[in-house]
């Protein structure tokens, strides 16, 4: 293998969510297609599939996000958490956490906790949800460890 192509998330309403990659991540569309007939059918292993896939990169990145938005097969986002098995998370590295978090907090989008200090201070996140649920991570990573902050109260 060579590299992680990109990732697909099934989504359930495509203009919410190209809302929250495209227009908050700042993710940009590489490729939006309509599928369906017996290439789709057979590689997906279903029957009459229709579904709009929209791929998205970051900064030429090569490593897309694919969401998936089956009109013939709809289904509701299931509650998830953390720890259930499958995907847990997607990582996206940004170069200010705690701008990141209040652009994004402003928007609507709620977080777990404001962003956190690794304990080796190396690293700042935060975790949110994308609009189906699927948890999003942002990290800033710094080349030396964060400085200690005292606590004021």
């Amino acid at each position: 293998m060579n590299h992680i192509r990109h990732i697909g998330i099934v989504v359930t309403d495509l203009d919410r969510s190209l809302s929250f990659y495209r227009d908050l991540l700042g993710m940009t569309i590489v490729r939006r297609m309509d599928e369906s007939g017996d290439y789709i059918d057979k590689l997906l292993g279903l029957e009459n599939t229709d579904v709009t896939t929209v791929k998205l990169s970051l900064d030429g990145n090569p490593t897309l996000i694919e969401l998936l938005h089956f009109k013939s097969h709809p289904v509701e986002a299931s509650a998830k958490k953390v720890f259930t098995p499958g995907l847990s998370h997607i990582a996206f590295t940004v170069p200010d956490v705690d701008l990141s978090y209040r652009r994004l907090s402003d928007a609507g989008i709620l977080f777990n906790a404001p962003p956190q200090c690794s304990p080796d201070r190396r690293a700042k996140v935060a975790y949110c949800m994308d609009p189906d649920g699927t948890y999003i991570e942002l990290v800033q990573v710094f080349d030396v460890p964060a400085p200690l902050v005292e606590d004021s109260r």
